[in-house]
This record gives structure tokens, C-alpha cells and sequence, in this order.
């Protein structure tokens, strides 16, 4: 199924991983963008071997958001992901 074909549907996303280069006419950004217009809480991992600070735009991520720049290892990744994911599971208990 096409990405945005599962970001307009009701499943269960838990995290979007993108990298910021992508082909065709849509970066990673904009694809955030538009997923969190449907899904405004939606975590977003940005994967870049940009420097950080090329792909802020304005200077700051929105909250939910973060990069990873390459190169990685994929302990870092996972450790990243992991972190993302729990801390929003923790901020649900308390709400």
C-alpha cells in the first residue's frame, strides 16, 4: 500500500521514519508535514546525512520530531526509536 495512502487510513502508526532526500517531487519534511495534518501527534524520525541544521528550516522541530544524521550505528537508530516511542506510551499513562 502507498505511503500516503496508509498515513490517510485509520491503522496504527506509532512512528514515521523518513529520510529527508527522497525521489520524486516530496522531501521527508513535507511528507511529515502532511502526515501530522491527519495525524498531529504522529512522531516523526528524520534520517539525514545532511548536517542537522539544513533540514530545520526555521531552526526548530516541531515537538515529536528529531534527526538522526548519518552515518549511525544501528544501536543508535534503534535506541533512538525505541526512546520515541516509549516516552510518548509514557506521556499517554499521565494524561
Amino acid at each position: 500500500m502507498p505511503v500516503d495512502k496508509v498515513l490517510q487510513s485509520d491503522a496504527r502508526i506509532d512512528l514515521l521514519v523518513t529520510d529527508v532526500g527522497l525521489p520524486g517531487g516530496m522531501n521527508g519534511r513535507q511528507m511529515a508535514d502532511a502526515a501530522r495534518g491527519g495525524r498531529p501527534d504522529l512522531k516523526v524520525l528524520f534520517i539525514t546525512g545532511y548536517a542537522e541544521n539544513a533540514i530545520l528550516g526555521n531552526g526548530h522541530l516541531a515537538p515529536g520530531m528529531a534527526v538522526l544524521t548519518k552515518p549511525f550505528a544501528i544501536e543508535t537508530m534503534t535506541a533512538r526509536i525505541r526512546s520515541m516511542i516509549e516516552g510518548s506510551k509514557e506521556r499517554a499513562r499521565h494524561s
